[in-house]
């Protein structure tokens, strides 16, 4: 090999780095599991490892759709991408709207593709901002007018309705008066 292995995983790395967003810590992971890689195939290469051995406990190791939705990130089940929140754009990567990933991966259609800490903080700012109070009077307002737009028409127009009085009143006026 004309390049060192640490070379070739730092480049791999680079590009990865340049596409996502990725912290020091994984970075630094990253280029030691490229880099462990990269030593395990070219050892497999040289007939000293057998490649079989060193997947098979890999291949063990999937990941489940509840494991893939952690506390600070969130793991694609496509491609293995860590990110805080699994975007339409990647999603639309992989030829998925965010209804068919959850649907090909078995979570129910209200589970959020973000880190649970991510749903928390917007849970906690959702509260400040007393969105639950004015979900709850929007729902009792629409209940009660739909509850309005269900009677009868004759049970919606009261005796004392201003209208109805109005109604009396010019009767009254106009309704030829017996004499007594």
């Amino acid at each position: 090999m004309t390049k060192k292995l640490i070379e070739i995983a730092s480049e791999i790395v680079n590009t990865q780095a340049s596409r996502t967003t990725m912290t020091a810590d994984e970075i630094s992971s990253a280029l030691r599991q490229v880099f462990t890689t990269l030593n395990e195939l070219q050892r497999a290469e040289s007939g000293e490892a057998d490649l079989s051995k060193v997947q098979g406990p890999e291949q063990a190791k999937t990941l489940t759709p509840e494991e893939s939705i952690q506390n600070d990130k969130v793991i694609c089940l496509e491609c293995g991408a860590e990110m805080r929140q699994l975007t339409k754009l990647h999603l639309v990567s992989h030829g998925l709207t965010a209804k068919e990933y959850k649907k090909k991966y078995g979570f129910t259609m209200g589970t959020p593709l973000a880190a649970k800490s991510l749903t928390k903080a917007r849970s906690r700012a959702a509260k400040k901002r007393g969105v639950p109070e004015n979900l709850k009077k929007y729902m009792e307002e629409r209940r009660q007018a739909k509850a309005e737009a269900s009677k009868p028409a004759a049970a919606q127009s009261l005796p004392d309705s201003p209208r109805t009085a109005r109604a009396k009143r010019v009767r009254n006026l106009f309704s030829p008066k017996t004499a007594e």
